[in-house]
């Protein structure tokens, strides 16, 4: 697909991958909207962009806040490009110091990166499915799981069952939405130079692990694969690991 030109919504748009993707998709010539919580940086960010970018606030586990936010991707065009990078995370092991896991944390990462990716998925390639078809396509889907659906580290229970959720749905979702010619395919990074991963790489340095480099990848990196992922037109039901250590 030729993303010049096209609509993307990009979530938690705000900061990390996803205001890289942003970045990235809004030089390559598209129009985004950026999508993260109220109390984020997201309208700053889109007003940096400058034109071609807007800002909806949204929690993506509410169907109504993603259904609006839909509606101003819609004012700028078909939408055909879905980034999915809204995603938490938690350091609370199965049994701590305190007791058990209290289950309203582990509740919440998996309605925000299961549920809420799921929610942003259905309600998205609905819109897409009544696009016209341009060079045998109607849109893409790219899911934000993470290397540690096949490495969590101790604390990580809540985050690696989300995301090891997040690959299942990603083929799934492919196999269904390849009749309407939409594209999902999934990246698997690892440990990035954001806030989140910093925490999850001191985790995997306390237990002695490390890949093969022992780097963090940049942002907008994984966010040139993004790219890549929109423009290669065969490509759907994939899992593309970003770390050395899962091959």
């Amino acid at each position: 697909m030729k993303i010049s030109g096209q609509v993307a919504l990009v979530t938690g748009g705000a900061s990390g991958l996803g205001r890289a993707t942003a970045e990235r998709l809004h030089a390559d010539g598209c129009s985004v909207v950026l999508i993260d919580l109220p109390s984020s940086e997201g309208k700053a960010v889109a007003s940096q962009l400058g034109a071609r970018a807007v800002f909806a606030p949204c929690d993506v586990t509410s169907e109504e806040d993603v259904a609006a936010a839909l509606d101003r991707a819609q004012e700028l065009g078909d939408l055909r490009v879905v980034v999915n990078c809204a995603g938490i995370a938690n350091g609370i092991r199965v049994v701590g110091r305190n007791g058990p896991f209290p289950l309203d944390d582990f509740t919440r990462v998996v309605s925000v990166n299961l549920i809420g990716t799921f929610n942003v998925i259905r309600l998205a390639a609905e819109r897409m499915s009544t696009v016209e078809i341009v060079d045998g396509e109607r849109g893409v889907i790219v899911n934000t799981a993470s290397v540690a659906a096949f490495d969590g580290q101790v604390g990580q229970a809540a985050y690696s069952a989300s995301k090891a959720a997040l690959l299942g749905l990603t083929y799934t979702a492919a196999k269904e939405l390849a009749g309407y010619n939409i594209r999902v395919n999934a990246l698997l990074p690892g440990y990035m130079q954001t806030e989140m991963g910093m925490a999850a790489k001191k985790a995997m340095e306390r237990a002695k692990e490390e890949s093969i480099t022992g780097a963090l990848s940049n942002p907008k990196e994984v966010a040139g694969f993004i790219a890549y992922l929109i423009k290669t037109d065969y490509i759907t039901g994939q899992l593309f690991s970003l770390d050395s250590r899962i091959i």
